[in-house]
């Protein structure tokens, strides 16, 4: 089965940025898309095997998805943070592929003064 690890959260000031990470294992990572989603599995950010990318309203203008196939690694670039986006962020396939048996542990964002 696929194994997530997401990390790269943490502590940041209102306005600040983060870059998360998650790393699949195995060697299938560049057949599927891919998505980023906050705690309650709101799907905020997702990207296809070819890099289209789509983002909820919620963070459009302000977070950029990105892949790196070579490295099984799909990220979430955020900027503009906003205190509302304190959540802990995971990663899963979307469409295709999908699984609720691929959820990680997720990593913790927490935007605050």
């Amino acid at each position: 089965q696929v194994q997530l690890v997401e990390s790269g959260g943490g502590l940041v000031q209102p306005g600040g940025s983060l870059r998360l990470s998650c790393a699949a294992s195995g060697s299938i990572f560049s057949a599927y898309a891919m998505g980023w989603y906050r705690q309650q599995r709101e799907l905020i950010a997702t990207i296809t095997r070819d890099g289209a990318t789509n983002y909820a309203d919620s963070v459009k203008g302000r977070f950029t998805i990105s892949r790196d196939n070579a490295k099984n690694t799909v990220y979430l670039q955020m900027n503009s943070l906003k205190p509302e986006d304190t959540d802990v962020y995971y990663c899963n396939v979307v469409g295709p592929g999908f699984s609720d048996d691929y959820w990680g542990q997720g990593t913790q964002v927490t935007v605050s003064s």
